[in-house]
């Protein structure tokens, strides 16, 4: 339902999309990340005809985004970055508005209306100006407008920027009744939980080149390994806890002082954290916690954009296939990328793309 085959876009002499391969197959949620200016709503804006892309080539629903533009608007929703709403009309009159303008009768447009203020928590406050709406609410309503009419595909651009948690959670129920009805999304989130939660496949973008790709397991795989936490039983030794693990392979551990806690990536499992226990009892350190548990989503997305700018990734095909076959993530390789901010320090070389342990 939605290809892309090496878009490019320049604005003046700044290069924001580099040759960027999308594709989501129906029913489906492709989301895309990257950090801010990596490309993620020039990339929507070309898929949904509003900008003209310099070079490539795309097809949304069937249809070609620069040759049948109007074919792929009647296909399409579209909730942008910013809520698109006439503040001077009502939640209801907004919505009426969209539906009749996409040629539904009056009878239709209220019930679809209708329908739309309820699936989002909008009906109490239908009847009043969207001028006086919080952020969320406009937020809400704007998402709704874009699903006035059952699009094949929708497109939302960072769609729960502002939502409170049970904001959040409505839009992510609607988006998962959506593609139970068959519907095509692309989401761009700057929320990495989301993607976990909604995405089928994920596409990582940085300086307008695709430098990942495959799904949320997938590419915590690529980052490597697995993460230990240790809660010291006593608050002022995690200083001397941190210094006995980075002490134990080529990275230093992460400290947060505020909950208290020391974490370690290792590719070795287990049997890191039996090195880890052993080493913390030999220098006299008691833990009150500890656990082992696979990267998060946050933890690829530091890996693979913490760093300074990389060249294209080799491999990489429209289809989303990399040098590991079909599915299978892009990723960058971390031997040049300094750690995110935050993050581990570097000693020498990754090897796994995750901490190295001695046994």
């Amino acid at each position: 339902m939605i290809v892309a085959e090496g878009l490019t876009r320049s604005f003046g002499g700044r290069q924001a999309l580099a040759g960027v391969d999308l594709r989501a197959p129906a029913g489906s949620v492709l989301a895309l990340l990257g950090p801010n200016g990596a490309g993620k709503t020039t990339t929507v804006r070309i898929l949904t005809t509003l900008l003209r892309a310099d070079g490539g080539r795309a097809t949304v629903a069937g249809h070609d985004v620069g040759d049948a533009p109007e074919a792929v608007r009647e296909r399409i929703g579209l909730s942008g970055q910013y809520a698109a709403v006439d503040e001077r009309l009502t939640a209801r009159e907004n919505l009426q508005l969209v539906a009749r303008l996409h040629g539904m009768s009056r009878r239709a447009a209220r019930r679809r209306t209708t329908g739309l203020l309820d699936r989002f928590a909008l009906t109490e406050a239908s009847d009043r100006p969207a001028g006086g709406f919080s952020g969320g609410m406009r937020r809400r309503l704007d998402l709704a407008g874009a699903l006035t009419t059952r699009p094949a595909v929708v497109f939302l651009d960072e769609p729960t920027t502002g939502l409170d948690p049970r904001g959040r959670a409505d839009t992510w129920r609607a988006v998962r009744d959506l593609v139970a009805d068959g519907t095509t999304v692309l989401l761009t989130t700057q929320y990495l939980e989301e993607a976990d939660q909604l995405a089928d496949s994920i596409t990582v973008i940085d300086h307008g080149r695709v430098i990942a790709r495959g799904t949320a397991a997938e590419l915590k795989a690529a980052v490597g390994g697995e993460r230990i936490t240790l809660s010291p039983a006593v608050p002022d030794t995690l200083g001397a806890v941190a210094g006995v693990l980075g002490g134990l392979g080529p990275y230093r551990p992460e400290v947060d002082p505020r909950a208290g806690q020391v974490t370690v990536a290792t590719d070795e499992g287990a049997t890191a954290l039996r090195h880890a226990l052993a080493a913390l009892e030999a220098a006299r350190l008691t833990v009150r916690d500890v656990s082992l548990a696979p990267p998060t989503l946050d933890d690829v997305f530091l890996a693979l954009t913490g760093g300074p700018r990389r060249p294209a990734v080799p491999g990489a095909s429209p289809d989303g296939a990399g040098p590991g076959g079909p599915g299978r993530p892009v990723a960058v390789d971390g031997a040049d990328r300094e750690e995110a901010a935050g993050g581990a320090g570097r000693s020498g070389g990754r090897r796994k793309g995750a901490l190295a342990w001695r046994r």
